[in-house]
Protein backbone atom coordinates (compact mmCIF):
# COMPACT_ATOMS: atom_id res chain seq x y z
CA UNK A 1 0.00 0.00 0.00
CA UNK A 2 1.29 3.46 -0.91
CA UNK A 3 1.58 5.99 1.87
CA UNK A 4 -1.41 8.24 2.42
CA UNK A 5 -1.81 11.42 4.44
CA UNK A 6 -4.58 11.74 7.02
CA UNK A 7 -5.50 15.27 8.01
CA UNK A 8 -8.18 16.63 10.32
CA UNK A 9 -9.43 19.80 11.97
CA UNK A 10 -8.04 22.33 9.52
CA UNK A 11 -10.51 24.82 10.98
CA UNK A 12 -10.35 27.43 8.23
CA UNK A 13 -6.66 28.06 8.90
CA UNK A 14 -5.24 28.47 5.39
CA UNK A 15 -1.68 29.17 6.58
CA UNK A 16 -1.53 25.82 8.38
CA UNK A 17 -3.37 24.07 5.56
CA UNK A 18 -1.00 25.32 2.87
CA UNK A 19 2.04 24.36 4.97
CA UNK A 20 0.76 20.81 5.44
CA UNK A 21 -0.27 20.38 1.81
CA UNK A 22 3.14 21.60 0.63
CA UNK A 23 4.84 19.04 2.89
CA UNK A 24 2.58 16.26 1.62
CA UNK A 25 3.34 17.21 -1.99
CA UNK A 26 7.09 17.35 -1.30
CA UNK A 27 6.91 13.77 -0.01
CA UNK A 28 5.30 12.65 -3.28
CA UNK A 29 2.04 11.61 -1.61
CA UNK A 30 -1.04 11.88 -3.82
CA UNK A 31 -3.81 10.58 -1.56
CA UNK A 32 -5.16 12.82 1.20
CA UNK A 33 -7.96 11.63 3.49
CA UNK A 34 -9.62 14.29 5.64
CA UNK A 35 -11.41 13.42 8.88
CA UNK A 36 -13.57 16.53 9.06
CA UNK A 37 -13.75 20.07 10.44
CA UNK A 38 -12.26 21.77 7.42
CA UNK A 39 -14.17 24.83 8.63
CA UNK A 40 -15.00 26.50 11.94
CA UNK A 41 -13.07 28.89 14.21
CA UNK A 42 -10.68 30.21 11.54
CA UNK A 43 -10.76 33.14 9.09
CA UNK A 44 -10.58 31.35 5.70
CA UNK A 45 -13.39 28.77 5.41
CA UNK A 46 -13.94 29.15 1.66
CA UNK A 47 -10.26 28.88 0.80
CA UNK A 48 -9.82 25.75 2.93
CA UNK A 49 -12.89 24.07 1.45
CA UNK A 50 -11.59 24.80 -2.03
CA UNK A 51 -8.34 23.04 -1.08
CA UNK A 52 -10.38 20.09 0.19
CA UNK A 53 -11.95 19.58 -3.24
CA UNK A 54 -8.70 17.88 -4.28
CA UNK A 55 -8.72 15.42 -1.37
CA UNK A 56 -9.88 11.84 -1.93
CA UNK A 57 -12.69 12.71 0.47
CA UNK A 58 -13.48 14.70 3.59
CA UNK A 59 -15.71 13.29 6.29
CA UNK A 60 -18.39 15.24 8.13
CA UNK A 61 -17.06 16.96 11.23
CA UNK A 62 -19.16 18.53 13.95
CA UNK A 63 -18.47 22.00 12.51
CA UNK A 64 -19.71 21.00 9.06
CA UNK A 65 -22.68 19.39 10.78
CA UNK A 66 -23.36 22.63 12.68
CA UNK A 67 -23.18 24.73 9.51
CA UNK A 68 -25.55 22.37 7.70
CA UNK A 69 -28.01 22.02 10.58
CA UNK A 70 -27.73 23.73 13.97
CA UNK A 71 -24.92 24.33 16.48
CA UNK A 72 -27.04 23.20 19.43
CA UNK A 73 -24.21 21.85 21.57
CA UNK A 74 -21.65 24.57 20.76
CA UNK A 75 -20.50 27.13 23.30
CA UNK A 76 -21.12 30.82 22.64
CA UNK A 77 -17.69 31.49 21.09
CA UNK A 78 -17.91 28.51 18.73
CA UNK A 79 -21.50 29.37 17.80
CA UNK A 80 -20.47 32.91 16.83
CA UNK A 81 -17.78 31.46 14.59
CA UNK A 82 -20.30 29.10 12.98
CA UNK A 83 -22.73 31.90 12.19
CA UNK A 84 -19.93 33.99 10.67
CA UNK A 85 -18.77 30.96 8.66
CA UNK A 86 -22.28 30.47 7.24
CA UNK A 87 -22.26 34.09 6.09
CA UNK A 88 -18.94 33.56 4.30
CA UNK A 89 -20.19 30.45 2.53
CA UNK A 90 -23.29 32.33 1.34
CA UNK A 91 -21.41 35.52 0.46
CA UNK A 92 -22.90 37.55 -2.41
CA UNK A 93 -19.33 38.53 -3.28
CA UNK A 94 -19.04 35.15 -5.04
CA UNK A 95 -21.10 33.82 -7.91
CA UNK A 96 -23.97 31.44 -7.18
CA UNK A 97 -22.21 28.48 -8.79
CA UNK A 98 -19.27 28.86 -6.39
CA UNK A 99 -21.61 29.00 -3.40
CA UNK A 100 -23.65 26.04 -4.65
CA UNK A 101 -20.50 23.98 -5.09
CA UNK A 102 -19.49 24.62 -1.48
CA UNK A 103 -22.88 23.63 -0.07
CA UNK A 104 -23.13 20.57 -2.30
CA UNK A 105 -19.68 19.50 -1.15
CA UNK A 106 -20.66 19.89 2.51
CA UNK A 107 -23.93 18.04 1.94
CA UNK A 108 -22.09 15.11 0.38
CA UNK A 109 -19.77 14.47 3.33
CA UNK A 110 -20.09 11.02 4.93
CA UNK A 111 -20.21 10.51 8.70
CA UNK A 112 -17.75 7.61 8.50
CA UNK A 113 -15.99 5.39 6.01
CA UNK A 114 -14.30 2.00 6.09
CA UNK A 115 -11.14 2.24 3.99
CA UNK A 116 -8.75 -0.71 3.54
CA UNK A 117 -10.41 -2.35 6.57
CA UNK A 118 -9.67 0.74 8.69
CA UNK A 119 -12.47 2.83 10.18
CA UNK A 120 -12.29 6.58 9.55
CA UNK A 121 -14.42 8.97 11.61
CA UNK A 122 -14.22 12.52 12.84
CA UNK A 123 -14.86 11.90 16.54
CA UNK A 124 -15.22 8.28 17.73
CA UNK A 125 -16.45 4.89 16.53
CA UNK A 126 -19.44 5.22 18.87
CA UNK A 127 -20.47 8.71 17.80
CA UNK A 128 -18.75 9.68 14.53
CA UNK A 129 -19.19 13.46 14.78
CA UNK A 130 -19.56 14.42 18.44
CA UNK A 131 -17.88 12.22 21.06
CA UNK A 132 -14.56 13.51 22.41
CA UNK A 133 -11.85 10.94 23.04
CA UNK A 134 -9.28 12.47 25.40
CA UNK A 135 -6.12 11.23 27.16
CA UNK A 136 -7.82 11.30 30.57
CA UNK A 137 -10.36 8.77 29.29
CA UNK A 138 -7.87 6.00 30.08
CA UNK A 139 -9.08 6.54 33.67
CA UNK A 140 -12.68 5.99 32.55
CA UNK A 141 -12.86 2.26 31.69
CA UNK A 142 -16.59 2.34 31.02
CA UNK A 143 -16.26 5.05 28.37
CA UNK A 144 -13.16 3.66 26.68
CA UNK A 145 -14.45 0.09 26.68
CA UNK A 146 -17.71 1.29 25.13
CA UNK A 147 -15.81 3.06 22.37
CA UNK A 148 -13.74 -0.02 21.55
CA UNK A 149 -16.82 -2.23 21.68
CA UNK A 150 -18.28 -0.04 18.93
CA UNK A 151 -15.17 -0.57 16.76
CA UNK A 152 -15.52 -3.58 14.44
CA UNK A 153 -12.14 -3.05 12.80
CA UNK A 154 -8.71 -3.32 14.41
CA UNK A 155 -7.70 0.27 13.61
CA UNK A 156 -9.61 3.55 13.65
CA UNK A 157 -8.37 7.03 12.75
CA UNK A 158 -10.11 10.11 14.17
CA UNK A 159 -9.64 13.79 15.00
CA UNK A 160 -11.99 16.12 16.91
CA UNK A 161 -10.10 16.47 20.22
CA UNK A 162 -7.04 18.01 18.51
CA UNK A 163 -4.77 15.91 20.77
CA UNK A 164 -2.67 13.48 18.68
CA UNK A 165 -1.77 10.04 19.94
CA UNK A 166 -2.73 6.37 20.11
CA UNK A 167 -5.39 4.76 22.32
CA UNK A 168 -5.41 0.99 22.73
CA UNK A 169 -8.09 -1.31 24.07
CA UNK A 170 -6.03 -2.15 27.16
CA UNK A 171 -6.89 1.38 28.34
CA UNK A 172 -3.62 3.07 27.45
CA UNK A 173 -2.73 6.27 25.61
CA UNK A 174 0.57 7.21 24.00
CA UNK A 175 0.91 10.88 23.02
CA UNK A 176 2.34 11.63 19.58
CA UNK A 177 5.44 13.26 21.08
CA UNK A 178 6.46 9.85 22.49
CA UNK A 179 6.13 8.13 19.11
CA UNK A 180 8.92 9.71 17.08
CA UNK A 181 9.77 6.34 15.54
CA UNK A 182 6.17 5.83 14.52
CA UNK A 183 3.55 3.39 15.78
CA UNK A 184 2.84 -0.08 14.40
CA UNK A 185 -0.60 -1.45 15.23
CA UNK A 186 -0.56 -4.95 16.77
CA UNK A 187 -3.29 -7.40 17.78
CA UNK A 188 -4.88 -4.85 20.10
CA UNK A 189 -7.60 -2.62 18.74
CA UNK A 190 -6.37 0.98 18.52
CA UNK A 191 -7.79 4.42 17.85
CA UNK A 192 -5.33 6.94 16.41
CA UNK A 193 -6.06 10.62 16.81
CA UNK A 194 -4.26 12.33 13.94
CA UNK A 195 -4.19 15.72 15.67
CA UNK A 196 -5.18 19.05 14.19
CA UNK A 197 -3.79 20.89 11.18
CA UNK A 198 -5.20 24.27 12.11
CA UNK A 199 -5.75 24.36 15.86
CA UNK A 200 -3.50 21.99 17.88
CA UNK A 201 -4.41 21.56 21.56
CA UNK A 202 -1.61 19.45 22.99
CA UNK A 203 0.59 22.38 24.00
CA UNK A 204 2.48 22.33 20.69
CA UNK A 205 1.39 25.07 18.24
CA UNK A 206 2.77 23.27 15.20
CA UNK A 207 0.36 21.83 12.64
CA UNK A 208 -0.09 18.07 12.93
CA UNK A 209 -1.06 15.31 10.52
CA UNK A 210 -0.37 11.58 10.01
CA UNK A 211 1.28 9.42 7.34
CA UNK A 212 0.19 5.78 7.02
CA UNK A 213 1.54 3.03 4.76
CA UNK A 214 -0.64 0.20 6.02
CA UNK A 215 1.94 -0.82 8.60
CA UNK A 216 3.42 2.23 10.33
CA UNK A 217 1.71 5.40 11.55
CA UNK A 218 3.94 8.48 11.53
CA UNK A 219 2.99 11.79 13.16
CA UNK A 220 4.29 14.89 11.38
CA UNK A 221 4.60 18.31 13.07
CA UNK A 222 5.25 21.48 11.07
CA UNK A 223 5.88 25.09 11.97
CA UNK A 224 3.60 27.51 10.15
CA UNK A 225 2.88 31.25 10.22
CA UNK A 226 0.24 31.24 12.95
CA UNK A 227 0.83 34.93 13.64
CA UNK A 228 -0.73 35.82 10.28
CA UNK A 229 -3.73 33.64 11.11
CA UNK A 230 -4.03 35.33 14.51
CA UNK A 231 -4.02 38.79 12.90
CA UNK A 232 -6.78 37.76 10.50
CA UNK A 233 -8.97 36.44 13.32
CA UNK A 234 -8.50 39.60 15.40
CA UNK A 235 -9.52 41.72 12.40
CA UNK A 236 -12.92 39.97 12.24
CA UNK A 237 -15.33 41.28 14.87
CA UNK A 238 -17.47 38.14 14.79
CA UNK A 239 -14.54 35.89 15.70
CA UNK A 240 -13.50 36.05 19.39
CA UNK A 241 -9.86 37.00 20.06
CA UNK A 242 -9.65 33.83 22.13
CA UNK A 243 -9.60 31.84 18.89
CA UNK A 244 -6.47 33.75 17.86
CA UNK A 245 -4.72 33.59 21.22
CA UNK A 246 -4.96 29.82 21.50
CA UNK A 247 -3.02 29.29 18.25
CA UNK A 248 0.18 30.61 19.82
CA UNK A 249 -0.24 28.34 22.86
CA UNK A 250 -1.37 25.21 21.08
CA UNK A 251 -4.24 24.96 23.56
Amino acid sequence: MARVALVSDIHANIEACDTVLADIEARGIDEILCLGDVIGYGPNPRECLEKAYSFQFSLLGNHEEAVLYYAEDFNEKARRAIEWTKEQLNSPDYDKESNYRIWNYLDGMERQRVWNDVLLVHASPRNPTKEYLLPQDVRNPEKLTGIFDALDQNVCFCGHSHVPGVYTEDLSFQPARELEGGYRPDDRKCVINVGSVGQPRDGDPRACYVLFDGTTIEFVRLDYDYRTTMEKIRAIDSLPDFLADRLARGK
